[in-house]
């Protein structure tokens, strides 16, 4: 015969109960550590030095599930500019990265949008609605755009439904309440209008956020990333090449003005090293200037960045990558526009 009373057996099963639900707790807690983001990214990479530190940022960061990479045009590149900006890709991953196995890699648009209802087929566009498939209202797919919108845009176009399966961060627009002229807002106004007006989630990083967040000086992207491994010493080539072509003032030896490494806002984002603000949504005029009437959309608006946190996150990560990839030292690449 048993020894245990009724009440005890009670309080056991209660207090395993108990164990049992504490154990699913860490395991989920655990889980949620390791959780990778499912992310595609658009790039106009090539165009500037801050796209190459951000794809390098997130290929070697195991928190994102990188589904894809496709490439963006831009004026300022030559035509056909998201062909070139695809070669340029293609070089990082391939050849500085030196990923035999990668996300794949799609050349997007070559143009803006003609109007607000058509869109730019590519395989770029037509890769992010098949994959969206996978996703819900629930489970969005993270899309980031560091270049044109075209692209993005395109696949809202063409699979209206894709805005409850994915969200977009984007790195656009000049500041808060103003929205304003910006280089990738600029490279395609009615993509950004086709956006806006959609009922997608959007998480804006803007250039004056950028500005105040993420300037790097000479000595300070030297300090940062020179030393750390052979992609780091590439990285600093990159910003040495731009450096003395676009910011360097002519007098001799002064090295004060700083550049910013912009695109990265999107990632700090994602990576939660930000702080942001929810606001009514926008229309965007054709001069990319805010119409700010009444509407049942919101958007969220990065305020600052927690810049330390992330390039102590980046060097921590790209040393790591190095440790288990055999990447070598190369010259800056061939693909100055």
């Amino acid at each position: 015969m048993s020894s245990i009373r009724p009440d005890d057996r009670g309080i056991a099963k209660h207090r395993w109960q108990r164990v049992v639900m504490a154990g699913l707790c860490m395991w989920l807690a655990t889980a949620a550590c390791y959780a990778r983001t499912s992310v595609i990214l658009s790039t106009d990479v090539g165009n500037e030095i801050d796209d190459q530190w951000a794809i390098v940022y997130m290929l070697v960061n195991p928190q994102y599930d990188v589904l894809g990479i496709i490439s963006a045009h831009a004026p300022s590149l030559p035509d056909p500019s998201a062909e070139y900006t695809y070669r340029v890709l293609v070089d990082l991953v391939e050849n500085h990265l030196n990923m035999a196995s990668h996300p794949p890699l799609f050349e997007g648009a070559n143009f803006p949008l003609a109007d607000s209802k058509t869109p730019r087929l590519n395989a770029g566009v037509d890769f992010i609605v098949r994959a969206s498939k996978k996703f819900s209202k629930t489970h969005r797919l993270t899309v980031l755009t560091i270049g044109a919108a075209t692209d993005v845009a395109s696949a809202i176009l063409d699979d209206p439904s894709i805005v409850d399966r994915i969200r977009v961060v984007a790195m656009a627009f000049k500041s808060w309440p103003t929205g304003g002229p910006e280089f990738n807002v600029a490279n395609d106004v009615t993509a950004w209008q086709v956006i806006l007006n959609s009922s997608v989630p959007v998480v804006i990083g803007c250039g004056d956020t950028c500005r105040a967040n993420l300037a790097l000086t000479f000595a300070g992207a030297k300090s940062l990333i020179s030393q750390h491994g052979p992609v780091g010493e590439w990285l600093w080539q990159e910003y040495q090449v731009w450096y003395y072509r676009f910011v360097k003032p002519l007098r001799k030896d002064d090295f004060s003005n700083p550049w910013f490494i912009w695109d990265t806002i999107t990632l700090a984002y994602v990576e939660g090293m930000t702080t942001q603000q929810s606001y009514p949504r926008p229309v965007l005029e054709n001069d990319m200037k805010f119409n700010h009437v009444r509407t049942q959309r919101t958007i969220t608006w990065i305020t600052s960045v927690d810049s330390a946190r992330m390039w102590a996150d980046f060097v921590n990560k790209l040393d790591a990558y190095e440790r288990t990839h055999a990447v070598s030292t190369r010259c800056p690449p061939p693909f100055l526009p």
